[in-house]
């Protein structure tokens, strides 16, 4: 399905929700889907850190989206730095699933993590934009990552009513695969995909120069998502296969989310 940026813009933007503390909230309701369906409204985020959020924010998740299950994508140190806000949310389960425990630059933000890179890029000792080329394959097949995304799958397929929320710290890189993996299984086509991925620059209002962002570590960049479909592609034929074979979501799955998020 071919669609020009002005309509690929519209889909992400209009699921953007404009909330006090949370710049990159996004809601995957109204996407294009599989059979010609399109996702389900107030079901599936995709966020960024949870803990600026202020309580007007906090009384929308729960009365307007009736969050039920929110799933943390970061390292513990993270969690523990800022811990999301699950007591003011009643009701809501709390999953932790670390895509990586390590520090990893750039995409890991505890404070230690980052000001070591940030040394490292200013001695000239590594280049930004390299390392999230190399991390993001390493998201997808590593065994933490594995574990992490496929349980992911598997809580969402448990959690039968309400909305489900998944997010890391910027909201861009985790929780940009775990959004790039959900939209696959559901049949959105990839230029979708991919202008909602590449949407982060947009809502945190950085600017692309050449398709590089200002900030490679604020910012997203067509080349860490390239990496990172490329070693799929290479290891399990593509992103559904990855989803098929790496995770064990098989068609069946795939067949329940599809009839429970698309309309």
């Amino acid at each position: 399905m071919e669609q020009d940026a002005a309509q690929l813009a519209g889909h992400i933007d209009n699921g953007h929700i404009e909330f006090e503390g949370l710049p990159n909230t996004r809601d995957l309701g109204g996407m294009p889907a599989a059979d010609g369906k399109r996702i389900r409204t107030h079901r599936l985020l995709r966020s960024g850190l949870l803990a600026p959020a202020t309580r007007a924010d906090l009384a929308r998740l729960h009365d307007d989206y009736d969050l039920r299950l929110d799933i943390d994508l970061r390292t513990d140190e993270e969690c523990a730095e800022r811990p999301d806000p699950v007591a003011e949310l009643p009701g809501l389960r709390f999953v932790h699933l670390p895509v990586f425990q390590e520090p990893a630059a750039g995409v890991s933000r505890s404070e230690t993590d980052m000001d070591r890179v940030l040394a490292q890029v200013k001695r000239g000792e590594v280049e930004p934009a390299q390392l999230m080329i190399t991390l993001y394959p390493n998201m997808l097949l590593s065994d933490e990552g594995i574990t992490a995304y496929r349980t992911f799958f598997e809580e969402i397929l448990a959690c039968e009513t309400g909305a489900v929320l998944w997010h890391c710290t910027a909201g861009k890189d985790r929780c940009g695969m775990a959004s790039v993996l959900m939209e696959t299984a559901l049949g959105v086509p990839w230029e979708v995909i991919f202008a909602d991925y590449m949407a982060t620059n947009r809502f945190y209002g950085l600017a692309v120069v050449d398709g590089v962002p200002e900030d490679p570590f604020n910012g997203v960049d067509a080349r860490y998502l390239n990496a990172a479909a490329d070693a799929a592609t290479r290891e399990f034929g593509g992103m559904l296969g990855y989803i098929d074979r790496a995770l064990g979501i098989g068609a069946g799955a795939r067949a329940e989310l599809k009839a429970r998020y698309l309309v």
